[in-house]
């Protein structure tokens, strides 16, 4: 499929071993293989089975959630092209080509276990393993389908471009593939999803960084909020909250120093988190020096500013920003980046970051939209006022209390603005637009804005220093990242431009 994809596919077949329809040349095994014979042989391959890329900073990037802090001398080239909605082609780091490479080659992990497991079934209880690796291929295909696709919309999904849903391993050196539908990709899903759950467990002795029962929950939660079945984001959102007091309490992190703040986010201790993955990534260090973020005149005041009307209750937010100098661009403390020195004497090693995949705060404000979209207002204010009092500066239990009244006062219909697949009337549309602002808040820097943006087919608009105004309307194509050149050379259709 891509350069990288055949590499990481070699090195699996130097590891593992699946002979299927080899010759006799390669009838014997080599003396450095290794034979995937155990649960935990199997469990070590699904280590792998989650993407070690990084898509938060190019999903934040091109969302309404960064301006233009004018800092040119932070500019960089792979910063511009998101910002503008620009194809790029640059292979490091935190680029989409990195992070569809990372996808893949997590897919073909968990297809190799899949595979192991079936091998050995009947010898050994592994289904655990086989929930965990449907559920990784299920999450790896709905991140690419999101980034590299329409969004889901079921009157046109059966012809709209999805992306290759990937079933077996690779086990020749090219293999060619072809799209599959959106609908497609949403049935494997789907069928992966609900085969996983009957299996997934919380039995690790690190739960949270596996795709254990919530986390498996939290992510059927998201994938139905996408498709619109709200019956299904309730049932797996509550499955995903066991307890609406382990929402993250950002009023404890106004306690904390920024060094705090930053090993606290993304570790097991918050009861918040679901799930943490280690990435390969720099963003630790580039979404808080880059040029493009909270522009002190436009998204800072906007999304973290001192105005009283910012908050529902006219009260300010908990959430702290911090700058590294006066000219800084202002940022969430949320990563902490673990570099691995691999030569001392040359100063250079591997960067490694923690993030957090899914939390109890995400399955809960899905939940409340569910609740919206089935006029059920009283569930999706009992949640929504669970939200806000972990978020808001100086909360009165007694006093702050969010109502339909302040819903439609503080978020107001503006015309033709929130335009999903689906119809919403007017009280739905304040809800609506009042729960996405909230998760602006809550996930800044995480990337989750763009989802929202292409699943409400929000407008985009972008300040850029001698441009003027960059605007990404409805139903732009650029909402969809070209598929990589690499793959395109191995013929996969590209999305139109």
């Amino acid at each position: 499929m891509n350069k990288k994809l055949i590499t990481k596919a070699l090195y699996t077949l130097s590891l593992v071993l699946f002979l299927t329809q080899c010759d006799d040349y390669l009838s014997e095994l080599p003396d450095d293989r290794t034979l995937i014979d155990t649960p935990d042989k199997i469990s070590s391959l699904l280590v792998n089975a989650y993407p070690d890329g990084n898509y938060m900073m190019m999903a934040e990037f091109m969302s309404d959630n960064v301006g233009d802090t004018k800092n040119i001398t932070n500019t960089n080239p792979l910063d511009m092209a998101l910002y503008k909605w620009e194809n790029t082609n640059l292979e490091d780091r935190d680029t989409p080509v990195s992070y569809w490479n990372s996808c893949y080659e997590a897919i073909s992990q968990a297809n190799q276990a899949l595979q192991s497991i079936k091998e050995l079934e009947g010898g050994f209880d592994l289904k655990a393993q086989k929930g965990e690796a449907l559920i990784a291929r299920a999450y790896a295909h709905f991140m690419l389908v999101s980034f590299w696709s329409k969004r889901y919309n079921p009157t046109t999904a059966s012809t709209d471009l999805g992306v290759p849903y990937v079933l077996e391993p690779e086990t020749v050196l090219i293999k060619e593939y072809k799209r599959n539908t959106i609908q497609e990709v949403y049935d494997f899903i789907e069928k992966d999803l609900v085969d996983g759950l009957q299996l997934v467990t919380n039995n690790y002795n690190k739960p949270k960084f596996h795709f254990n029962n919530e986390a498996a929950h939290a992510f059927a939660s998201r994938f139905y909020l996408h498709k619109g079945d709200w019956d299904k984001v309730i049932e797996h959102s509550s499955k995903a909250i066991s307890d609406g007091s382990q929402i993250r309490n950002i009023g404890e992190y106004r306690a904390l120093s920024f060094s705090e703040q930053r090993q606290r986010y993304a570790s097991v201790t918050d009861n918040s988190n679901l799930l943490i993955v280690s990435t390969s990534s720099l963003y630790a260090r580039t979404h808080s020096t880059s040029r493009f973020g909270l522009d002190p005149n436009g998204k800072l005041p906007e999304l973290f500013g001192s105005s009283e009307t910012a908050n529902p209750f006219n009260k300010r937010w908990s959430y702290p920003t911090f700058r590294y100098n006066s000219n800084g661009v202002r940022f969430r403390a949320k990563f902490l980046e673990y570099f691995k020195v691999t030569n001392a004497s040359a100063g250079i090693g591997l960067p490694f970051l923690g993030i957090v995949l899914f939390t109890k705060d995400e399955a809960l404000l899905n939940r409340a939209e569910a609740y919206v979209m089935k006029k059920n207002y009283a569930g999706a204010l009992s949640d929504l006022n669970i939200f806000l009092s972990f978020k808001t500066r100086g909360y009165n239990a007694a006093t702050d209390n969010l109502t339909e009244t302040i819903v439609k006062n503080k978020y107001p219909v503006v015309a033709d603005e929130f335009t999903p697949f689906y119809t919403i009337d007017a009280t739905q549309t304040s809800y609506i637009k009042g729960i996405a602002e909230y998760k602006r808040r809550e996930f800044y820097h995480e990337g989750l804005r763009w989802f929202d943006v292409k699943r409400f087919n929000l407008k985009v608009e972008h300040e850029l220093e001698g441009s003027g105004t960059l605007t990404l309307n409805k139903d732009d194509n650029r909402r969809v990242l070209q598929i990589p050149a690499s793959a395109i050379q191995f013929g996969l259709q590209q999305n139109p431009k």
